[in-house]
This record gives structure tokens, C-alpha cells and sequence, in this order.
């Protein structure tokens, strides 16, 4: 054990220095909406070694005595990296989070807010019990690190499918709505209706591909659709920069497009593979990841339209 010592001081020393030369996490980019409304924009951008998974947009909205934090980043350190970018706006505590819904990118800095009141959709509580520690291992796969103070935390309250609520939060009017499931079945929006203002989660994105990995693309369209019909000033999106209502229009007609084009492929009997190189896909190439993501999106439509046709 003697013997053992010396190395074992080294590696503990050599580890302390690594954690120390760690490029500091990207920049959040705080943008004011209102006196007590700001959006906390993210990198566009995949998880990599270099953001260390900070890749979401989040949302501040500033209560009588604390805030209220929607969504809350990849890991606690994410997490951590949000509530400094918080006490720039200011001192007040987050004594409230709302997540959007349950992939791992949006709710595994929850811990990182002990004590505060978490809230979600029913269907994000049930399925982050169950799918939390696999997000962590993808967000370790891709970045090549371990995240030791990560643990998923879920919502205390969650709301039932189809609850479109006026809850009052610290003194904030808020609209909590669980539309049927579109981009995952976890999925809720929250509204401000004195702001007009929307945080939509992943239900929204900007300039980013979309994965359909959870999705049930036909409702997400409706759900869409129930969104351009909102009186809305400003959108926060899951990613991407801020939205309007041009912007809705724009991401609706590309869906809409889509699921006709993969149902028409399928009734005419060809494979998701003979129908991805049959639709035109002119305005999703403009998408940041359309690579990345193209493939998946096609076949998970393709499998949705076949179950519907059976």
C-alpha cells in the first residue's frame, strides 16, 4: 500500500489538473423579450467533446420572489453553467423548473437546482424514470467523458394528456399545455398569454434538422397547426433561434410535406429507401444536420404510415 501511494497521489493530482485545463463551456446567449422574460440560446450544434452536451435553448421567466427555469440543460454541469447565465439577469433563486419533455438534453441539469419544484408532463415523469441513466450514457458515448454528478431528477407534479391549463406560478400567468404526443409523447408547451409568448420544447426548432426518433409525426402536425393559430410575439424553440409565426408556417409546410410524400410512396408499395430518393427534400437540405438525421427521419415516418395503413 506504501508502494501504491505515490501513484495513486499522482493520479489523483494529474486528474485535478485535467479538470482544471477544461475548455470552459459555449456561451450562453441571453436575449431580454420583456422585463421578465428572457431566452437562453444554446449552441446549434450536436453534443461533442468540446460542448460537453450544451446544445439547448432554455427560458428565464422572473416570478414575485424566485424564477421559474424551463429546461435545464444536458448534465448538472450544464445545469450549474445555466444558473450562472441566470445571475446575470438576476439574483433571485430558480425555485421552479418546467421540462418540456423527457430527452435527456432538456432535464438532466434538474439536479443541479435542488430544492426547486419541478414540473412536467405525466408522461415525462413515467418516462424519465425509466430512461434517464441511458441518456447519460449517450451524452458520455458522444462526448467522451463521464458526468459522476449527473442523476436524473423528475417532476414532483405532472400534467395529464390533453391538459390545457392556466396555472398561476409565483405570481406568473402560465398556460401548461400536453398536446398529443408529437415530437416525443412527454411533450408540453408553456405560454405566457399577458406576453404572448411561447416555449415550445423540441415541438419547436429552428434552422436545425428534426429527429422523429420518439415522434408521432402526424400529431406533431396537428400540433402544429394548433400553433399557428395562437396569438404569439415570440417563440423560444428547443433549438435554433427565436421564432415567429413565419417561421411556424414555414416548419408545418415542410412536414406536411413530407408525410404525404413517404404515405404516397407507401401506397404505391416502394421501401423507405426507393421513396427517400423520390421526395423532394430541397427545403430540408437547408437544414443544419439533415444528414445526420434524414435517414432516421423517412424510416420513422415510413413505419408510422404503415402502422396507420395496416
Amino acid at each position: 500500500m506504501k508502494r501504491l501511494f505515490p501513484y495513486l497521489l499522482l493520479l489523483a493530482l494529474v486528474s485535478e489538473v485535467w479538470a482544471e485545463v477544461l475548455p470552459p463551456l459555449p456561451q450562453t446567449q441571453v436575449v431580454k423579450l420583456n422585463d421578465h422574460v428572457y431566452a437562453l440560446l444554446g449552441p446549434l450544434e450536436l453534443p461533442t467533446a468540446e460542448n460537453r452536451g450544451y446544445m439547448v435553448n432554455s427560458a428565464v421567466i422572473l416570478g414575485e420572489k424566485g424564477v421559474i427555469l424551463v429546461d435545464t440543460g444536458f448534465s448538472h454541469e450544464i445545469g450549474e453553467h445555466l444558473k450562472q447565465a441566470v445571475k446575470t439577469i438576476t439574483n433571485k433563486p430558480v425555485t421552479h423548473i418546467i421540462n418540456t419533455h423527457d430527452h435527456g438534453d432538456h432535464v438532466l441539469g434538474n439536479n443541479a437546482f435542488p430544492g426547486a419544484t419541478i414540473i412536467s408532463s405525466e408522461q415525462c415523469k413515467s418516462v424519465m424514470e425509466k430512461t434517464g441513466y441511458e441518456w447519460i450514457g449517450i451524452l458520455e458515448q458522444t462526448t467522451g467523458r463521464t458526468y459522476p454528478n449527473t442523476k436524473p431528477v423528475v417532476a414532483g407534479k405532472g400534467y395529464a394528456p390533453g391538459v390545457h391549463k392556466q396555472v398561476m406560478i409565483d405570481g406568473v400567468n402560465l398556460t401548461l399545455w400536453v398536446p398529443p404526443g408529437s415530437h416525443t409523447a412527454t411533450d408540453m408547451l408553456v405560454y405566457l398569454p399577458q406576453d404572448r409568448i411561447l416555449i415550445s420544447g423540441d415541438v419547436l426548432e429552428n434552422q436545425l434538422m428534426p429527429s422523429f426518433r420518439d415522434a408521432n409525426v402526424k400529431n406533431w402536425i396537428g400540433t402544429l397547426q394548433k400553433i399557428g393559430t395562437m396569438q404569439i410575439s415570440n417563440i423560444i424553440p428547443g433549438h435554433g433561434p427565436l421564432m415567429q409565426q413565419a417561421d411556424v408556417k414555414q416548419m408545418l409546410n415542410r412536414m406536411q410535406t413530407f408525410y404525404a410524400g413517404v404515405e404516397a410512396g407507401y401506397k404505391q408499395g416502394l421501401t423507405d429507401g426507393e421513396i427517400r430518393k423520390q421526395l423532394d427534400l430541397t427545403e430540408w437540405k437547408k437544414l443544419k444536420y439533415f444528414d445526420e438525421f434524414i435517414g432516421l427521419d423517412v424510416n420513422r415516418t415510413y413505419l408510422e404510415v404503415e402502422a396507420a395503413n395496416f
